[in-house]
């Protein structure tokens, strides 16, 4: 129609940008392969390090796949595909997201050579989601279960987790504060095990050395004790949780109170300090001599509760007054009239400490709590910050064996015999998705590869024994050992993964490659024109 007129039709928006087939395709692909290229050098436990410097100059140094990811700021779309998948597997298993990045990568680089020699993209990706899920079925069969009550195997869990992130020495000390905190704060949920990390409270304070980092049966609260003339520290503490102001209330509407004799004044004050030392004797009544509260206490009251030796913290953070009560076995009380000495909680002590340039109160020595904290020392801020992340996710880990107690072998073991299996089954699938199933298994064994090459290991001489070993019936926990170089059973070096972090790795990474190869179409909007500078005195600038 448009020959027809002479005239060009315009229907997309002046500006706007279109990569239409294979050019679309082959972007996204390399997009994502940088990405992938961005963490891979990360994996293993002797992985390098990435330094990030943001807009504003601060320097973060980790090999945290999933930290790496959040900093960088990336601009390309199907970039941004991978980083979201990343995301959000680590909200929810917590770890393994440098696993997903990277077989996710490879998947699109293997589809890339596929989609060259004519395969059209819906054959390969519904040849990755058969090779998905048949690589998920054998992980399951080939998991061992594993006992929650073997707090030795879950440390095993921790530190292999913790591999590579740059805690040296404490390495062992922090996978038994992780397994400890996570085996504390279990609960059964129906007829599952579950572990909720939003009841474990992660404190930074930079000084001291990691090996002072520890594990508080109890809660760290970011306060000070409201009085001076109040004890800062108190034995066998009976903890009161208070969701309202020790205070007298306003009116909600404006009122006026005419005086007309001082007595009358003095009268009004003294009913006003009567009112406040009876809130202060409600309390009292029940044995308290801790009391928390989540609202003001007004000074007169401070001065009542400072007389009878109690000790009190105000302004508290709503989910800090959630995990106190967790953790001392307190109830949370909105009306001061029902306040019982059923709803207090119990703590061995409560103490103000100070830590560094501030102070805060340490309520530890709970009986069971169900919320525990952990504060994490080290030298630098920078260590402090790298000692977190490492906790993090040996906390992650151990949680997801507590949701799915099923372990494999790591060190490559688990990815090389579940390319092994995957070959068989491509011959079983037949046509051209059995190019996609091989793929995948290529893909697999990648990670072994990946993990040789950062260990400065020659890759051909590691994949070539690791393809013997798992060749024997024997050779099922075979894995790369990455300090001696040599093909190891890691069932005898301790190398172990939960296997619920491994499945969502393999099917986040099939899902993300195969939704950025579904894409044969990029259509970008036009940018918005930058806003111009204006004068010193808010005019536009001549021209």
């Amino acid at each position: 129609m448009s020959q027809l007129t002479g005239q060009p039709i315009l229907i997309l928006k002046e500006g706007t940008s279109r990569s239409r087939g294979r050019d679309a395709q082959n972007s996204n692909i390399m997009a994502a392969e940088i990405i992938g290229e961005v963490v891979k050098t990360t994996l293993g436990p002797r992985g390098m390090d990435k330094m990030l410097v943001d807009t504003l100059g601060d320097v973060t140094i980790t090999s945290d796949g999933a930290t790496v990811l959040e900093e960088i700021e990336v601009q390309n779309p199907a970039a941004k595909m991978i980083v979201e998948v990343a995301k959000t597997l680590d909200e929810e298993v917590g770890d393994g997201t440098t696993t997903a990045v990277i077989l996710a990568s490879e998947l699109l680089r293997k589809a890339e050579v596929l989609l060259e020699s004519g395969v059209h993209p819906t054959t390969i990706v519904a040849g990755f989601k058969k090779a998905s899920d048949k690589a998920v079925e054998v992980l399951n069969q080939l998991s061992k279960p594993v006992s929650l009550a073997d707090k030795a195997t879950l440390k095993k869990v921790a530190i292999t987790s913790m591999s590579g992130k740059g805690v040296g020495e404490a390495i062992e000390h922090f996978a038994g504060i992780a397994t400890d905190a996570i085996t504390q704060i279990m609960e059964k949920r129906g007829v599952s095990n579950f572990a909720d990390l939003d009841n474990i409270q992660l404190i930074k304070k930079e000084g001291k050395r990691l090996l002072d980092t520890q594990l508080i049966k109890g809660i760290v609260i970011d306060k000070e004790v409201v009085n001076p003339r109040m004890p800062k520290a108190l034995t066998n503490a009976k903890i009161a949780l208070i969701d309202c102001a020790l205070e007298i209330e306003k009116t909600e509407f404006s009122a006026e109170i005419r005086i007309v004799d001082p007595a009358q004044m003095k009268a009004f004050m003294d009913e006003e300090t009567r009112m406040m030392q009876t809130m202060t004797e409600k309390i009292k009544a029940t044995g308290a001599n801790v009391v928390l509260c989540q609202k003001g206490i007004d000074d007169m009251v401070q001065h009542f509760l400072a007389k009878d030796d109690m000790m009190a913290v105000r302004r508290i953070k709503k989910s800090d007054m959630e995990k106190l009560s967790k953790a001392t076995g307190a109830k949370i009380v909105t009306n001061l009239d029902d306040l019982t000495a059923k709803d207090l909680g119990a703590a061995g002590r409560v103490e103000e400490r100070t830590m560094g340039e501030e102070k805060m109160i340490f309520i530890e020595g709970c009986k069971n709590p169900k919320s525990l904290a952990i504060l994490i020392r080290a030298g630098l801020d920078t260590m402090v910050d790298e000692a977190e992340r490492a906790i993090d996710d040996a906390l992650s880990a151990v949680a997801a064996v507590v949701a799915k107690n099923r372990i494999v072998f790591g060190g490559g073991a688990i990815e090389m015999e579940l390319a092994k299996r995957l070959r068989s089954y491509a011959t079983r699938v037949g046509g051209r998705e059995q190019l996609a199933v091989e793929a995948f298994a290529e893909t697999l064994e990648f990670i072994p590869r990946t993990l040789a090459e950062n260990a400065g290991l020659d890759p051909i001489d590691t994949m070539v024994a690791m393809r013997t070993a798992h060749g024997k019936k024997t050779g099922l926990a075979a894995g790369v050992d990455l300090y001696s170089g040599k093909v190891k059973p890691m069932s005898k070096l301790g190398v172990l993964e939960p296997t619920r972090v491994k499945e969502q790795a393999i099917r986040s990474a099939a899902e993300a490659a195969s939704m950025i190869l579904r894409i044969d179409d990029v259509i970008a909007a036009a940018k918005p024109p930058p806003t111009p500078p204006k004068g010193p005195e808010g005019e536009m600038p001549p021209y």
